[in-house]
């Protein structure tokens, strides 16, 4: 009832009163006074007890009325010829790349949607790198590709082969479906395609270039993070996941680009409602600017005469899958469905048919797009959102035009090909038409001219990527963690955790890389031991430290400033890897390098985030994922969803991914260290995944020599005496390397069996170097096979080898065909995680001392070296429950 008695004016003079009054305030004294006034009233409405709720939307119409639209300074006639001749080749690309192979694929629809928006963009917006500035950041919706293409070509910087070859790069001569860095390493900045992790990744990369400016290290006050995704890519997760962010830090550097044509792959994104409303509310309510860009010029008449307000309703009540409907038909369905009422009916009387259908969406208006980008570039102290609304498949006709099946067209009639030609005026004869060529403007041709000039004036064509930084730096040589060389005080235990966050220290400290160390952390800085950072070097914060904080007395208080160095953000592991990307990107983005480290528990870093590391390795970002507590075993009281056995599987199924499991400090100094000479000073496209554990033991002094075996993820730590009695051959990484030297101790002291201990740094570096010669023997068979590095180390004698980690099976079993001449038994963690005390635990997944000295005897007495009954007798003296459950399945 209540809801009715807002519906209904009692008094409608009293009504008309007050909206004169905020009229004549608007018309005399402008828009912020009268905002203030609502505010009051508001105000006043609340501390009297009026419930008004919160509304996020406002009428469905255009942001920018049509007589605070700024001139549009282009050449409309000419763009309009380019945007054409770009049209024409975005489709002539995957018509001809389908007819040479059908499985190919592509996508027609998405780009002829938003080809209005990106061409304005084009010529008039988007920066540009030089010598003096750098560039705005485009994130291009990623299925609209084969526009970007089309362009490059008109632009001479793709050529006609390139564009036959969509989509086939295994020869080198193509061009990659999606924007991939990876594969396309001059020319794309971000992968987008993974849809929703472009609008994550767009919102941290504003952040970080504020960033940037805060420390004093770049100037990117002028540039902007453009990001195009679809309404229907608003869906997933990621998309909103970290809008709120952006509201709240001000990044008045970001702008969003929302193509709302109505319609996600498989049919209406919002068919029983309005997706532009529903994404107003959620932007608005995050402190966002929202410009809304529905309607074009087409329409602007018939609102202006819409002094009772039935045109705005009509576009209210509609929704989102009719607006669909009325574009797949014609002009006389929309007059009949859509102009509805005697009244609506009599609005469009002195209109044809196809005045009505003609009646144009904001995205496809060259002045309205302008407007709303205009706006936006101004907008200060707010993050801007732009919706957009288009047609899917725009100009495909019966082949596609908002056709639920629009997204998976690659073909076109060619009676749609005629339609198309003739609706955007494309120069191509009637018997040129079918063999779909590509087209250019002539050379000289003042379409050609204008489209140079325009990109000159903006500093350069985009996208374009820088692949290297300017500036070469220079990195500590290993005698700078000399403490980490060393072993540790007689009676000292430290974990690995300890020694990283020495050696960051270290790094921080550094003259020339000091600044450049970007430390990113989610909420567990005290886990790691690095709280004392938050003193050492702040908290980065646009706003600084306005509070006092709660430790101030304490020596290692929370402390947020301007000019911080750490990147603090929250609990948030999908937001910590957008940081680290954007700084690991910043060679390429800013022409700056930084060295970003990510610390966070392993189980939440590369199992949480995969597809976000993935598309860190597609954009060649450089940096160091540090997981933290890692393996099943140790962090062992938090359980099942905590303890990471699989994260190693994870990092080597990413190819510029270097990842290590270390052991003892001087593994981690000499890994990092060498991590830090390939990506800053040689500038190799990769990055490391390290893992560290909180568990406290004593460290040794670094053998002599061992340093490159590190690297390669193997080395002999301790050799057997010699002579003295049966072998083995013992080997571990992480912590349980622990157990492996007390296993060894026991073999020696209870069954007088000597052991050669191995420190396996990296099973997966390991694994990669044995394919690769694998592969070198398959190609060259009249040569000698090379010998891979783990069968150069373990293949010159028959003792057994025994292997447990704190990780699944799989990790170290990748190396097990390198092995030809001795028994290679595996011990692993597979199964589910449980809390319970580290003994408890490797007890449990059969890892621990006991376990790997029954390994050993069983194959030892395999190999017929000792008796059976030894094993047995072993079995009993360590108390081994024989008939427990297999941990894998309980």
């Amino acid at each position: 009832m209540a809801d009715q008695k807002l519906l209904n004016d009692i008094d409608p003079l009293e009504t008309k009163d007050w909206v004169d009054s905020i009229e004549s305030v608007l018309e005399v004294e402008g828009e912020e006074r009268a905002h203030f006034l609502i505010e009051k009233v508001i105000e006043r409405a609340h501390r009297d007890g009026v419930q008004i709720p919160f509304i996020g939307t406002t009428e469905y119409i255009n942001t920018i009325p049509a007589d605070k639209q700024p001139r549009y300074p282009g050449n409309s006639e000419l763009e309009h010829k380019i945007r054409s001749y770009i049209r024409w080749n975005a489709m002539a690309m995957i018509v001809r790349t389908n007819a040479e192979d059908s499985s190919l694929g592509g996508h027609i629809a998405s780009y002829a949607s938003l080809a209005t928006m990106w061409e304005v963009g084009f010529n008039h917006f988007w920066k540009g790198n030089t010598e003096t500035q750098d560039g705005d950041l485009i994130f291009f919706q990623g299925h609209s590709s084969p526009g970007i293409y089309a362009r490059a070509f008109i632009e001479g910087r793709i050529t006609e082969e390139q564009m036959d070859n969509f989509r086939r790069e295994v020869d080198g001569k193509g061009l990659s479906s999606y924007p991939h860095p990876w594969l396309m390493k001059d020319f794309w900045q971000f992968p987008t395609v993974s849809m929703g992790l472009g609008p994550m990744q767009a919102i941290y990369q504003a952040r970080f270039l504020k960033y940037l400016h805060s420390r004093g290290l770049a100037d990117t006050e002028n540039r902007k993070v453009w990001c195009f995704c679809g309404d229907g890519e608003m869906d997933e997760p990621e998309s909103l996941g970290a809008i709120s962010l952006a509201g709240r830090e001000k990044l008045d550097n970001l702008i969003f680009v929302i193509n709302c044509n109505l319609q996600r792959l498989d049919g209406p994104v919002r068919g029983n409602g309005k997706i532009i409303q529903e994404l107003e509310s959620n932007f608005r309510g995050n402190n966002w600017n929202v410009i809304k860009l529905i309607w074009g010029n087409g329409w602007d008449a018939l609102l202006a005469q819409d002094h009772d307000g039935i045109l705005r309703r009509r576009m209210m009540e509609c929704v989102d899958g009719d607006y669909q409907t009325y574009k797949s038909r014609d002009g006389a369905y929309v007059r009949e469905h859509f102009f509805n009422t005697p009244e609506l009916k009599a609005m469009v009387a002195h209109m044809s048919d196809n005045d009505i259908w003609r009646l144009n969406r904001g995205g496809h208006d060259e002045n309205k797009v302008y407007a709303a980008y205009d706006a936006a570039v101004k907008t200060v102290g707010q993050p801007t959102v732009i919706l957009v609304k288009t047609i899917k498949g725009y100009g495909m006709g019966q082949d596609g035009e908002a056709q639920n099946v629009a997204h998976q067209q690659k073909s076109i009639s060619l009676e749609s090909l005629r339609r198309f030609r003739d609706r955007f005026e494309v120069p191509i004869s009637d018997e040129d038409l079918e063999a779909v060529n590509f087209i250019r403007p002539p050379e000289g041709s003042p379409e050609l001219e204008y489209l140079h000039e325009r990109r000159k004036a903006l500093g350069g064509y985009v996208p374009s990527r820088r692949t290297q930084a300017k500036e070469k730096l220079t990195v500590p040589k290993l005698e700078a963690f000399k403490p980490q060389l060393e072993a540790t005080a007689e009676g000292r235990e430290i974990s690995t955790t300890m020694s990283f966050v020495r050696i960051l220290n270290t790094l921080v400290k550094d003259k020339t890389i000091g600044k450049r160390v970007v430390p990113i952390l989610v909420d567990e800085s005290r886990t790691f031991g690095m709280e004392g950072m938050f003193r050492q070097l702040g908290i980065w914060s646009q706003a600084g430290q306005q509070y006092t904080p709660q430790d101030a007395g304490q020596l290692m208080f929370y402390k947020e400033t301007k000019d911080g160095q750490i990147l603090q953000e929250g609990i948030n592991e999908a937001g910590g890897v957008s940081s680290w990307i954007a700084a690991g990107t910043a060679y390429s983005n800013s022409n700056v390098e930084m060295i970003p480290f990510f610390v966070c528990y392993s189980m939440f870093q590369m199992q949480r985030t995969m597809d976000l590391i993935w598309a860190a390795a597609d954009q060649r970002t450089r940096g160091f994922l540090m997981g933290g507590t890692s393996g099943r075993t140790t962090l062992n009281g938090e359980g099942l969803q905590h303890e990471d056995g699989h994260s190693h599987i994870l990092a080597s199924l990413i190819p510029n991914c270097k990842s290590y499991d270390p052991a003892l400090q001087f593994e981690l100094a000499v890994i990092m260290q060498d991590g830090l000479r390939r990506m800053v000073e040689e500038q190799e496209d990769i990055f490391y995944y390290i893992t560290i554990m909180n568990e406290n033991y004593a460290h040794p002094e670094m053998p002599k020599g061992v340093e490159e075996d590190i690297l390669k993820g193997l080395y002999l730590l301790k050799a057997a005496d010699k002579g003295k009695g049966p072998k083995v051959r013992l080997m571990g990484s992480g912590t349980i390397l622990q157990e492996v030297m007390h296993a060894a101790e026991l073999l020696k002291n209870d069954w007088n069996v000597e052991s050669d201990i191995f420190s396996a740094t990296s099973f997966t570096e390991l694994a990669r170097d044995f394919n690769e010669c694998e592969r070198q023997a398959l190609f060259h068979p009249e040569k000698a096979a090379p010998e891979s590095f783990v069968a150069q180390k373990l293949n010159h004698e028959e003792a057994p080898i025994i292997v447990s980690t704190d990780y699944v099976r799989m990790y170290a079993e990748q190396v097990r065909p390198a092995i030809t001449n001795a028994p290679y038994r595996v011990l692993g963690t597979d199964g589910f995680g449980r809390s319970d005390t580290r003994p408890q635990l490797r007890k449990f997944f059969e890892v621990d001392r006991y376990y790997i000295t029954i390994a050993a005897l069983k194959e030892l007495a395999d190999a017929g070296t000792i008796a059976k009954s030894v094993v047995t007798e072993a079995i009993q003296k360590y108390n081994i429950d024989v008939n427990k459950p297999n941990p894998l399945w309980v």
